[in-house]
């Protein structure tokens, strides 16, 4: 990913994506770039129109925003819902007294 954030990098700064820029790009971030991966992903990057790619991408959050909406509605619980919660808590909390003074009186 570092790879494509330091191409992303070269090109705002209007910078020529090249092997040797985004191997300083890399290192001044402090990784030591792989050449393979760095000719791999300057070849792809000329058949590229960037400025498209991020146009197109731009609106891809905006569509997933929807789909996170239904898990805000568990966090809003019904008075039944609350009711059982505070019975599970209660069975939490352990013994009752009357089980505590039960299990003392069995000791002597």
């Amino acid at each position: 990913m570092e790879y494509i954030y330091g191409a992303l990098l070269l090109h705002y700064a209007k910078q020529e994506i090249n092997e040797e820029n985004l191997a300083k790009v890399l290192q001044a971030a402090g990784l030591s770039p792989d050449e393979v991966r760095i000719k791999t992903l300057v070849a792809a990057l000329k058949e590229v129109n960037i400025e498209e790619a991020i146009k197109s991408a731009a609106f891809a959050p905006v569509a997933a925003a929807p789909a996170a909406a239904p898990t805000a509605a568990p966090a809003a619980a019904t008075p039944a819902a609350k009711a059982e919660e505070k019975k599970a808590e209660e069975e939490k909390k352990g013994p009752s007294e009357e089980e505590i003074a039960g299990s003392l009186a069995s000791l002597f």
